[in-house]
């Protein structure tokens, strides 16, 4: 596999190791949905999180907050209305990024919102 692969798979361990030290039930990891994925499905406080996470080596030209844009924002949701259905859940969904730079982690919890999208649809 390339590097790029086995930093990010490294990220995704890192992520899951965090949120469930952190109390989060993991249920699913690099759910699929066609060509859609959603990287952690987590459930936290009778709420669904769908958790995307990035890792970086430098925030040179990214920071936390601008590392999810908008089409994968929509993507995730479109994936995480699938997944809902699938499962029949019934509880808050909420959208969270970590963001992995080098050795700390950060959880941006609502980091956006299905509502953010309701009338581009």
């Amino acid at each position: 596999m390339s590097l790029s692969y086995d930093f990010g798979k490294h990220g995704e361990k890192q992520a899951i190791a965090f949120l469930q030290k952190a109390g989060y039930n993991i249920l699913e990891k690099n759910w699929r949905s066609g060509h859609k994925e959603l990287d952690i499905i987590a459930e936290y406080d009778n709420e669904l999180h769908i958790i995307e996470v990035k890792a970086r080596t430098s925030d040179l030209w990214q920071t936390s907050t601008d590392v999810v844009g908008i089409k994968k924002q929509k993507n995730i949701i479109d994936a995480a209305e699938e997944y809902i259905k699938k499962k029949q859940l019934d509880l808050p969904v909420v959208f969270d990024i970590i963001y992995i730079l080098q050795n700390s982690i950060e959880l941006i919890t609502n980091a956006f919102t299905a509502m953010d999208f309701a009338g581009r649809r």
